[in-house]
């Protein structure tokens, strides 16, 4: 069965901010195989090529005039390994409903990372995370396809080289593979992750309790994209020196912080955005979430252009008041794909 190319494709549908935009041409893949076919197509030899998940984490901020490939590669299973569960997951899963699945069949441990946008084929990429738990707390390997030599390979948890939402996905091996599948091992002899915030009140510890109240608190504080248009936390929480941090901390003593390893501190960047007076600030048709100052939404008719002006007056402000540099999460990729906020941000 031939491919399904879209000539000049609106990618509206097809990420979660929904700002208008449009790409030379897109396809939807079901398979490695056909992952293989797509990207060796003739046709786009010489275009720039994109993969994308459920978009949850990018913005077009050009007409991409490229291909872009939206991996739907399906696929769960369960493999027990004695001590633990292998929880096995096609990249083009929705990671969220995986969560609740795994929870269904009573395989806790991802718990703390329910309703996390996008797939489970981005998850390694950005090394989620969420309430005091990463993705390589759990991840077994990652599956890939060499997109040059068109072969698939494992690559072991140390392989993908985690860091704080990174990896070697953004690095060494952007754009010369694709994430296929993930394994995550999880120990039966489970026990739960309660050290952050909102769940150290816990009465009922099972993961079940978690996952409600992760998912109750992510509600109250984000907003569904279904809904008002946003890629959750548009901005990184930034990670500053210890003689940073405590400098703050002394001129601003309720200011939310926390270790992050090897003389370093990390702040809460929704915090800082706040009492830099941009909560709920308005630029056109995009704004700052009235709710979390960490999330910038589209109210509905908002535009790439408009989105980047906002998030570049946020960044001043916040530099401004606290001399602190914030850094999108967010993926924002010009006619090429590749991550352009440093024009902007000069």
């Amino acid at each position: 069965m031939s491919l399904n190319i879209r000539k000049e494709c609106c990618l509206t549908p097809y990420h979660s901010f929904r700002l208008p935009g449009t790409a030379l041409a897109l396809v939807e893949v079901q398979s490695a195989e056909e992952m293989a076919e797509a990207w060796s197509l003739e046709a786009y030899a010489s275009s720039p090529k994109l993969v994308l998940g459920s978009g949850s984490n990018t913005v077009f901020v050009e007409r991409f005039e490229g291909l872009v490939i939206v991996n739907r590669i399906k696929g769960r299973e369960v493999i027990d390994e004695g001590a633990d569960w292998l929880v096995e997951l096609g990249a083009g899963e929705d990671w969220h409903e995986a969560v609740m699945w795994s929870l269904s069949l009573g395989i806790s441990g991802l718990e703390n990372l329910s309703l996390i946008p996008g797939t489970a084929g981005a998850a390694p990429v950005q090394n989620i995370g969420a309430y005091g738990m990463e993705l390589s707390d759990v991840c077994a390997y990652v599956d890939i396809l060499d997109l040059e030599q068109g072969q698939l390979r494992r690559l072991s948890q140390e392989e993908c080289r985690f860091g704080y939402r990174d990896s070697i996905f953004k690095g060494e091996l952007k754009g010369r593979v694709v994430i296929v599948g993930v394994g995550l091992r999880l120990a039966k002899a489970w026990s739960p992750q309660l050290n952050y915030g909102p769940l150290r009140d816990l009465s009922d510890t099972c993961a079940h309790a978690i996952a409600e109240r992760v998912m109750r608190v992510r509600r109250e504080k984000l907003p569904d994209p279904s809904v008002l248009g946003n890629a959750g936390s548009f901005f990184k929480n930034p990670v500053v020196p210890n003689a940073v941090g405590k400098d703050l901390q002394s001129r601003h003593p309720n200011m939310p912080a926390y270790p992050a390893g090897e003389g370093q501190m990390k702040l809460a960047a929704g915090w800082l955005i706040e009492q830099s007076g941009m909560k709920g600030a308005k630029h056109h048709g995009v704004g700052v979430h009235q709710d979390q100052a960490l999330v910038l939404v589209n109210h509905g008719e908002g535009t790439a252009e408009q989105l980047l002006a906002l998030a570049t007056q946020v960044v001043k402000r916040v530099s401004e008041r606290f001399g602190v540099v914030l850094e999108p999460e967010v993926r924002l990729l010009n006619r090429l794909g590749e991550q352009c906020w440093s024009h902007y941000a000069d």
